[in-house]
């Protein structure tokens, strides 16, 4: 039996999902970034994380064949760069809010958190590539994080928020 592909994306739409930003740079020093939901931790020993990555993206060669790679969890307030990464036929980084972070990547100094990896291997996910990454460094700041559900941006509600309606 084979699931409607609408029925599908709707169900999934209703799963938050952190938004997030992956940068590299290529061997001429090109940077490169995407917007991605469809990220999580994978293993603690040794560190891994996921990222996936649409096969028909532009960055899809460069993240393939890139060694290092870093994921930015956007803070509650970064939509704005979420939907720039997204956009096609853009310079995404023409904001000049990425800055040199961990490995040197082109990193958001105010993100929620950052993870730089080394590119462990690429899966087949279907449509898209599964990049795993073992984290080299982290930055876990003090900003909420964005997240991504019903087709919306949104925050998680604070634990005193939550323990106050409970």
């Amino acid at each position: 039996m084979s699931v409607d592909r609408l029925a599908f994306t709707r169900t999934m739409s209703r799963v938050p999902a952190p938004v997030t930003v992956a940068t590299t740079a290529d061997a001429s020093g090109r940077r490169w970034g995407f917007t991605g939901s469809s990220f999580s931790s994978l293993s603690l020993d040794p560190p891994l994380v996921l990222i996936c990555l649409d096969k028909g993206a532009s960055t899809h060669g460069a993240f393939t064949s890139a060694r290092h790679f870093l994921i930015n969890v956007l803070a509650h307030d970064q939509s704005d760069v979420a939907l720039r990464f997204a956009a096609s036929g853009v310079d995404r980084f023409e904001a000049d809010d990425m800055t040199p972070c961990e490995l040197g990547l082109p990193g958001l100094p105010e993100a929620a958190a950052r993870i730089a990896c080394t590119t462990h291997e690429i899966l087949d996910g279907g449509d898209h590539s599964i990049l795993v990454g073992r984290v080299e460094a982290t930055h876990a700041g003090e900003r909420a994080p964005l997240v991504y559900s019903d087709r919306t941006f949104g925050r998680p509600v604070p634990n005193d928020q939550m323990a106050a309606t409970g």
